[in-house]
């Protein structure tokens, strides 16, 4: 392992059900510490279950994965909670707010889950909202929010711990042109500021425009170079 890597999959296969093709096959990939990966494939290529993996909501069936330094296949299940709340942030397609909760305490969830003091936590998801250009709006509740709103709340919440790691699931997927590359334009300046960053996305566009790299799946495995996914 490069010690820049701040991912590091070996040999990894992910079967779901015995008998049927398995959804990763031996891959091995690394993303290097301030580094932006797209990832990129057809429906069913194995996108999310990569995703999954290095976030440490699934475990391979074969493989090891290592993120910030950490072997995380074979963490327990409290272990891996602790894991992902620390070192990793996750942005979801359609958001994932809690509808009965204000911004502000979205974006304060993962650090009461950390532990965090209240104290440190209020002041850095303040500092996240401005960041993010919705401070006005810490006390409403997501339903009264644009979509655009929402994703930028959404990322907010995934920073709030200050992780290593910024994974994003079609970040822009629900969203309109425009919004989207607003999103890809925030999501570049993270980086600049140097945030590791892995996006799966669809968007061939907003791969070429904002990711160093694109990491291409087909059938759970990585595809050749030149090889359209």
């Amino acid at each position: 392992m490069g010690q820049d890597d701040l991912i590091r999959l070996d040999n990894v296969t992910k079967t779901y059900q015995a008998g049927a093709p398995p959804a990763l096959a031996d891959l091995s990939m690394d993303v290097a510490a301030g580094e932006v990966a797209a990832v990129m494939g057809p429906s069913g290529s194995g996108k999310s279950t990569l995703l999954n993996l290095i976030a440490g909501l699934d475990r391979p069936t074969e493989g090891t994965v290592t993120v910030a330094g950490r072997r995380i296949d074979n963490l327990s299940e409290s272990g891996l909670a602790r894991f992902r709340a620390r070192h990793v942030g996750i942005i979801f397609q359609f958001f994932n707010l809690l509808d009965d909760l204000t911004v502000e305490d979205n974006v304060l969830l993962p650090a009461q889950l950390a532990g965090a003091s209240r104290r440190v936590a209020r002041a850095r998801a303040g500092e996240l909202l401005e960041r993010m250009g919705i401070e006005q709006h810490r006390d409403d509740y997501p339903a009264r929010l644009s979509g655009g709103q929402r994703q930028r709340v959404a990322i907010a919440r995934a920073l709030v711990n200050a992780p290593e790691l910024l994974l994003a699931d079609e970040p822009t997927g629900a969203l309109d042109t425009a919004t989207g590359l607003a999103i890809g334009r925030l999501l570049q300046q993270l980086n600049a500021d140097g945030q590791t960053l892995v996006l799966v996305t669809h968007d061939a566009a907003l791969a070429d425009r904002y990711a160093a790299r694109t990491i291409r799946l087909l059938d759970g495995r990585l595809a050749a170079a030149g090889v359209a996914a």
